[in-house]
């Protein structure tokens, strides 16, 4: 049986009186992208900063790649490639004098390091710009620069930190289909990031808020097991319709999407649909359809006031 990439327990971090991230447990399986999902502040970064040795944790245990951190953590280094949230690179270097800098970090010989350099500026299609100055490029461009520094030296385990946060969707959705790559090639992906499509891209995931993890598993499994139906509904004034929704009980949440309201209805209410028609709303719905959970609504069930 294949060891877990990541295996921590009781993983605790506190900053004075603030505890940043409250026992948490995780296991990462190789080859698999897991994600961590949760808003600003949920301690997603501290999380990650502690699986790669750079913070020490106040309580718990952590193995990463079968390493003991912090013991372990010079160790590991070799082994882990991490992309932060802030670009980290240096603005006043070229693309290719980025990627040499990184090479001699690690230790790259110059004949593997120009090897390497090589293949990347093919793979993120950074050719014609190697001798651009990397404060001169695109949120995308650069992002691509980013990801082949923490790639360079081939690592087992990729960390990254909000990787997606400042680039367009189109450039997110090509830098999503090159970690897909990089799993084939028998990597191993932690990612956290708050965009919920990104999410859904992720073979694992936790759900974060304020520390704590709310929820771990697939997309598909944490869908199944929110505890709650998903109604849309149209009515003339969708406004009133909603403060009228949030007064009752079995309604977790309403939001309005466009002409329509997403309705969440306790699972406890085995038809939701004639549940809704029988109350007294005015105005009076004029069309209900049950239709299939997304993340944002695992994400809603999950954490604040909401959560079990």
């Amino acid at each position: 049986m294949t060891e877990p990439v990541i295996e921590a327990h009781g993983l605790t971090r506190r900053f004075g009186t603030l505890t940043a991230v409250d026992a948490l447990d995780l296991t990462v399986e190789p080859q698999t992208i897991y994600g961590f999902l949760g808003p600003n502040g949920c301690g997603k970064t501290t999380t990650v900063r502690m699986l790669t040795g750079l913070l020490t944790p106040s309580a718990g245990t952590v193995s990463v790649l079968g390493h003991q951190l912090p013991r372990d953590a010079e160790r590991l280094k070799r082994r882990i490639g991490y992309m932060t949230q802030k670009f980290s690179l240096y603005d006043d270097l070229t693309v290719a004098e980025n990627l040499r800098f990184v090479a001699e970090i690690y230790g790259l010989s110059h004949r593997i390091a120009r090897q390497r350099i090589s293949e990347l500026l093919s793979t993120y299609a950074l050719e014609p710009m190697h001798n651009r100055r990397a404060g001169r490029m695109s949120g995308g461009q650069r992002q691509r620069l980013a990801l082949a520094a923490a790639t360079i030296h081939k690592p087992t385990l990729l960390f990254l930190d909000e990787p997606t946060s400042a680039v367009d969707p189109e450039n997110r959705r090509d830098f999503w289909e090159r970690l897909f790559d990089l799993i084939d090639a028998g990597a191993s992906i932690l990612v956290s990031t708050h965009y919920m499509d990104e999410a859904e891209r992720c073979h694992r995931l936790a759900i974060m808020e304020s520390g704590h993890k709310r929820a771990d598993g697939s997309p598909a499994e944490l869908m199944a097991a929110m505890g709650a139906h998903v109604v849309e509904v149209e009515a003339p004034n969708l406004r009133a319709l909603k403060q009228q929704l949030a007064t009752l009980p079995e309604v977790i949440s309403a939001a309005q999407l466009g002409s329509r309201l997403r309705v969440l209805v306790q699972d406890r209410i085995d038809d939701p649909i004639t549940w809704l028609k029988a109350q007294s709303l005015r105005p009076a719905p004029t069309d209900l359809e049950l239709v299939r959970p997304s993340l944002e609504d695992v994400f809603v069930t999950n954490t604040g006031d909401h959560r079990a």
